[in-house]
């Protein structure tokens, strides 16, 4: 690292340099020999002879490499003094001397002893070789710079970097960090208060990265190969719905149906008639329920599971087909059939407003992603935007929507759902002007966004659910069957971790779950007495799922090992279960 005089001005010979750049092409590269030394053999690693010892019940893991990366993770966690001994009692070092000897000289920064001792190691791809050296006396160049030594860091740049003929738009940059010393903390090296031991440390994990695995094991590959364990026994779970703080690898992962809400831990009966549709609010705090019976519920969700009443709203004229929760839970939209939308305060209960159209009935209702609009669905078959104090934004009339109420908006704003024709859904980009179908084989009764925004879930009349994905060009992903379905609206969900399952309503009383991947039918749950119209799994709770029937009863599910006593509230409209009727 010693400064090399030159009589020549730094700026006149960071010139000429640019100026030999300017005249190599871009993919230019030379032939540099690879010294060959008694010292070279030593380092590379020993060719197998055939007798490796091998462990393992199937005889497929290498003993050493095994060692290496248990010594590795006992380094990577700060237990030296243990990977140390389990080092000299096996015999089996982690790494060759030489390797080592290289590891501690970018450490200690002594870039020209590492340059030498990477050849050493014994690297059959010049390539690598030259690209490892890059790294180094790059780091050397900019530590040079950081001192102030311009002199130094011109050499390392002319005499050392720009022969390697690695990288050459780089090299261009390094050049201008010496006419502006700045330019270097746009790079992305190594800023005004970095620490060079912080810096170093970053290169030895891209050198890490870079040298083959066998010369250098990379850092945390044990914890690497335990995760990837872990996601293939997570992956061929069919009943996974655990988060992960949950896996152990004392045991080989397995869910059992039992992670799957499948028993009644309460009936809600407050409606007074048949109940449409119900949807938890997105922090899984709430559930809103709308019935037939012209009102609608915000029923509580407490920390323990239970569900209570919390407010009921009152003032449709018409039976409540559907209700939206606003982004952060603090309002609520519900729809009257073919009436009006009202705007409420969930905390107080308390009518905000009332948006209507006159000779035009409402038949849907959504929210703007910033809570600060609404849009609904009419029975002239247009769509209006309105700001929050009914003042009409947008309309797109034409067959834009049917009397249908499922409408949905994408996160970004940017895209309307709607059903637009008995078996096409409309995909409307807002921005873009432009237009998608979903083209079905029959006719659609309702559907549902994912949370991701990707894929739609749609029912059909012919007791079939479809799963599209709307990313680009829609395309039909998988099919669930089995549910029954003949003349009511039946609606689906997304639901469990990760929306790795679907469930259903059925009109045979009955609540359906199938796996969302493999289309494999799970559970079908019994309990209610009439059609079971909606269903709505809890964003935040796994293991409860909601139910919405014409019995008039509400249906919380929950894991079926959960025993409660039966209960019944004094008011009569809550009962507490520890069974499936």
């Amino acid at each position: 690292m010693g400064v090399i005089e030159d009589s020549e001005p730094p700026l006149k010979r960071v010139k000429e340099i640019l100026e030999e750049l300017k005249s190599l092409p871009e993919n230019s590269s030379i032939a540099v020999p690879v010294s060959c030394s008694l010292g070279d053999q030593m380092a590379r690693p020993l060719t197998s002879q055939g007798d490796e010892e091998m462990i393992g019940s199937q005889g497929v893991i290498k003993k050493a490499e095994f060692i290496k990366l248990i010594t590795k993770a006992l380094y990577s966690l700060g237990y030296d003094k243990s990977g140390a001994l389990l080092e000299e009692e096996s015999g089996i070092p982690s790494h060759s001397p030489v390797v080592n000897l290289f590891m501690q000289q970018v450490t200690d920064g002594k870039w020209d002893d590492s340059v030498v001792s990477l050849r050493m190691i014994g690297l059959s791809d010049e390539t690598i070789v030259k690209s490892a050296s890059f790294l180094i006396l790059e780091q050397k160049f900019f530590e040079l710079l950081k001192m102030e030594k311009i002199p130094a860091a011109l050499d390392t740049l002319r005499n050392e970097i720009v022969p390697l003929h690695v990288n050459l738009g780089r090299v261009h940059k390094l050049a201008a960090c010496i006419i502006s010393p700045l330019q270097y903390v746009r790079l992305g090296i190594l800023g005004q208060d970095t620490e060079a031991t912080q810096s170093r440390s970053k290169i030895l994990e891209s050198l890490q990265k870079l040298l083959p695995a066998a010369i250098m094991i990379p850092e945390k590959r044990l914890e690497h190969l335990v995760e990837r364990a872990l996601d293939v026994q997570r992956g061929a779970c069919v009943f996974h719905n655990t988060s992960d703080r949950d896996l152990s690898l004392y045991s080989d992962h397995q869910c059992g149906k039992n992670q799957i809400p499948s028993q009644t831990l309460q009936m809600l009966e407050a409606h007074n008639d048949e109940v449409w549709f119900l949807q938890f609010s997105h922090n899984g705090k709430y559930l809103a329920s709308s019935s037939k019976d012209q009102s609608a519920i915000i029923w509580e969700v407490k920390e323990n599971g239970q569900v209570s009443l919390k407010h009921t709203l009152s003032g449709h004229q018409k039976p409540v087909l559907t209700v939206s929760w606003i982004p952060d839970d603090s309002q609520i939209l519900t729809c009257g059939l073919e009436e009006v939308v009202r705007r409420w305060d969930v905390s107080s209960g308390e009518c905000l407003h009332v948006y209507e159209k006159t000779g035009v009935g409402l038949i849907s209702c959504g929210w703007f992603p910033d809570g600060r609009g609404i849009f609904s669905g009419m029975t002239d078959r247009s769509i209006c935007l309105w700001d929050l104090d009914g003042r009409e934004l947008e309309c797109w009339k034409g067959q834009r929507t049917l009397r249908i109420s499922d409408m949905a908006i994408t996160d970004d704003g940017k895209r309307i759902i709607s059903i637009c024709r008995e078996t096409a859904i409309l995909l409307l980009d807002r921005e873009a002007k432009f237009e998608r179908l979903i083209e079905e084989v029959d006719m659609i009764t309702s559907f549902s966004l994912s949370k991701d925004n990707k894929f739609l879930l749609v029912n059909l009349i012919n007791q079939e659910i479809h799963l599209w994905s709307i990313e680009g060009d829609p395309k039909l992903v998988s099919k669930y069957k089995g549910h029954k379905r003949t003349r009511f609206i039946i609606r689906s969900c997304f639901g469990g971790l990760g929306q790795a399952f679907i469930a259903s309503g059925s009109e045979d009383s009955q609540v359906y779950v199938w796996h969302r991947c493999s289309g494999e039918l799970l559970l079908a749950l019994p309990g209610h007495s009439g059609a079971v119209n909606c269903v709505s799994w809890n964003p935040a709770n796994l293991h409860m799922l909601a139910s919405a029937s014409d019995d008039g009863t509400i249906r919380i599910w929950g894991l079926n090992h959960v025993n409660l006593k039966h209960t019944d509230h004094s008011n009569g409209s809550t009962h507490h279960s520890n069974g499936r009727s």
